[in-house]
């Protein structure tokens, strides 16, 4: 029995009946095409802002380079849960209403959705400048690294209000199947923070240097401005789900709708940072070398996840939609239509560089040792990367289908194999080669765990 019907009463805005339908309707792969492309457009904007911040701040010496590595992980953090985690909740919930014919409570949604976004941006905002000093202490911060540290900290998470309101609004966009606004924003964002940063930072045009604090300022300042421009965009009735204020009405199951995927998806990127943060730590007793050589390989890890989170973002509605609709086979469909198109991408730069890996280690080092390194990480990880491409992909689309538990565990098992085996492979004092062997077999467990999850979970009521 199909409860396709009801998208045609929807009221009074055609336009977004005919949004939603195209999703449960067009051609798959087009459709994903058509919405990963300005996702991937708007990820690699982001990309380029830590490419000019690094920049920047080295600019201002080697000790706020140090220090920026401090903060890195809980900045990371702190988008990664907004934007993926709590931000695919987001998405899923309005979408499946959307599919179910139910504007109204969509618009809802969307309300309930803005409270939990103030509320994630409080909380780490209160974490970091109660905390933060404590974290970076934990992490090896020292003197002036640890002060500088936490005045880069200080200014950005007292505005990471602003980060949650961005991020959880643009995912509330993004679940009536409208991808193009909060990239053409997002992008706005990446090029105004790029500038303030910049010139707040190192003092151009004149304007006094205010250093780490000021490349932070410019964070804040662009992110400021695109909530204000978003919450005038949904207030305004020009979106796809036009809000209204004065009807909004507190529902206990609306917080819960979002929370029972976005709460439970914000635990992978929390294990992710952790991963990353145990293995660096185990590897850094194989020396510098070593490290450096890891710290290339990963760089390009991390350039690879706007492909991955452009095919896993855009099928959140997509399969939202359908779900909602009943259409659960077609909801399947995506899934692994995605996950083919990022695993395929991913795999393809993962063993280009397994097979050459000067293409990409020779842009940053000429030394034989750190160059040895950078290969053998690409010789054993290159291979496993159509499987992470994979994972990723899939966890988004278990958002959109409320049912983000097992690529959560999957999560689980790769820090589980990192951390435990790798703290093995240390005290058996192995060659360093068997622990990039180990995160290549982690990604691998990852994918694989992940696809069993979507292949043997009941979707759908």
């Amino acid at each position: 029995m199909t409860i396709y019907a009801p998208l045609d009463a929807i009221p009074p805005r055609a336009p977004v009946a005919s949004s939603i339908a195209s999703l449960l309707t067009a051609p798959i792969l087009p459709t994903l095409l058509r919405l990963a492309i300005p996702n991937m457009i708007a990820m690699v904007g982001s990309t380029l802002v830590a490419v000019a911040e690094t920049s920047y701040i080295g600019r201002l010496g080697t000790i706020p380079l140090a220090a920026i590595a401090l903060v890195f992980p809980f900045a990371m953090l702190t988008q990664m849960m907004s934007a993926g985690a709590m931000g695919g909740g987001v998405s899923s919930a309005i979408s499946r209403a959307l599919g179910a014919g139910d504007r109204d409570r969509a618009a809802t949604l969307a309300l309930h959705a803005t409270i939990i976004g103030l509320c994630g941006g409080l909380l780490f905002t209160v974490m970091m400048l109660v905390f933060g000093r404590s974290f970076f202490a934990l992490l090896g911060g020292r003197e002036r690294v640890l002060e500088e540290a936490c005045s880069y900290s200080q200014v950005l998470f007292s505005g990471a209000v602003a980060i949650w309101l961005v991020n959880t609004l643009a995912s509330v966009i993004r679940g009536t199947g409208d991808m193009r606004l909060p990239s053409a924003v997002l992008i706005g964002a990446s090029v105004v923070q790029i500038a303030l940063g910049g010139t707040l930072g190192l003092g151009l045009f004149g304007v006094p240097q205010f250093g780490m604090p000021g490349v932070a300022a410019g964070q804040l300042i662009a992110f400021s401005c695109a909530a204000i421009l978003f919450v005038w965009y949904l207030l305004s009735g020009r979106s796809r789900l036009p809000l209204d204020v004065r009807a909004f009405h507190f529902e206990r199951a609306m917080f819960l709708d979002i929370l029972k995927v976005g709460a439970v998806a914000c635990l992978s990127p929390l294990q992710t940072v952790l991963t990353i943060l145990i293995f660096t730590k185990i590897l850094a007793t194989f020396g510098t070398e070593m490290l450096a050589g890891y710290g290339i390989g990963s760089r390009l890890e991390f350039l690879l996840i706007p492909i991955t989170f452009a095919f896993g973002i855009a099928s959140v509605p997509m399969v939202g939609v359908a779900i909602g609709a009943g259409h659960v086979k077609r909801a399947r469909r995506v899934a692994w239509t995605a996950a083919a198109a990022s695993g395929l991408t991913v795999g393809l730069i993962g063993l280009l560089v397994a097979l050459a890996p000067s293409l990409w280690v020779g842009l940053f080092t000429r030394d034989p040792g750190v160059t040895a390194a950078a290969y053998s990480y690409f010789h054993w990880a290159g291979p496993a990367f159509v499987f992470f491409g994979m994972g990723v992909s899939l966890y988004f689309s278990s958002q959109g289908a409320a049912r983000v538990g097992g690529p959560v565990l999957a999560s689980t098992a790769r820090l589980l194999i990192v951390a435990i085996g790798g703290v093995g492979l240390m005290s058996a004092q192995a060659p360093a080669w068997t622990l990039f062997a180990l995160v290549g077999g982690a990604m691998v467990v990852f994918g694989l765990s992940t696809a069993a999850s979507v292949a043997f979970v009941r979707w759908g009521k």
